[in-house]
């Protein structure tokens, strides 16, 4: 057993090893789509950036998937790749998009993932309106209704001590 144990050990190790040095890092674009910045908030700005479509290559973007319709992807200013883009519609929600870009002349289609948060690197964002849960509020506006539900409380909180203290002595009730 110890004789195929190890062969097939170094062979496991192999394969793993071969599958690490063949895929590409994470972040890499590997002729993808690049995003940025990686989490955005709703009415916020995003780039996008492809090399896929080579020097002086443009491309034709689509953010339609998070409401923000199509761009274009015109060569950046080295000419190393194509740059865009777009604004996040307030209205978005949170979640992971999928961008694309078909880039023109080649038709190859990058894609990347735009993340949505409510919450940036700047501070939070603070949900704005009132929740509708069906129930009214606990202090309502009115300080005489607040004292005499506090009254209310205090009276029935004695008079169950009184009762359990007439129980514990035997007196019934």
């Amino acid at each position: 057993m110890r004789r195929t144990a190890r062969p097939l050990t170094g062979t496991a190790l192999a394969v793993a090893a071969a599958a690490l040095a063949t895929a590409p890092a994470y972040g890499a674009s590997a002729g993808g789509l690049e995003v940025s910045p990686a989490p955005v908030v709703p009415g916020g700005q995003v780039t996008v950036r492809t090399a896929a479509c080579g020097e002086r290559g443009s491309a034709t973007g689509d953010a339609s998937a998070v409401g923000a319709g199509s761009l274009s992807l015109a060569p950046d200013a080295h000419g190393q790749g194509a740059t865009g883009r777009f604004r996040v519609p307030p209205s978005a929600q949170p979640g992971t998009y999928e961008i694309t870009a078909t880039c023109h002349g080649s038709g190859r289609r990058v894609t990347g993932d735009l993340v949505v948060t409510l919450t940036s690197m700047r501070g939070q964002v603070h949900p704005r309106g009132s929740v509708k849960t069906g129930v009214g509020g606990a202090l309502g506006p009115d300080p005489v209704q607040t004292a005499a539900g506090v009254a209310a409380l205090a009276v029935a909180a004695a008079g169950g001590t009184w009762l359990l203290h007439r129980r514990a002595r035997g007196d019934g009730i």
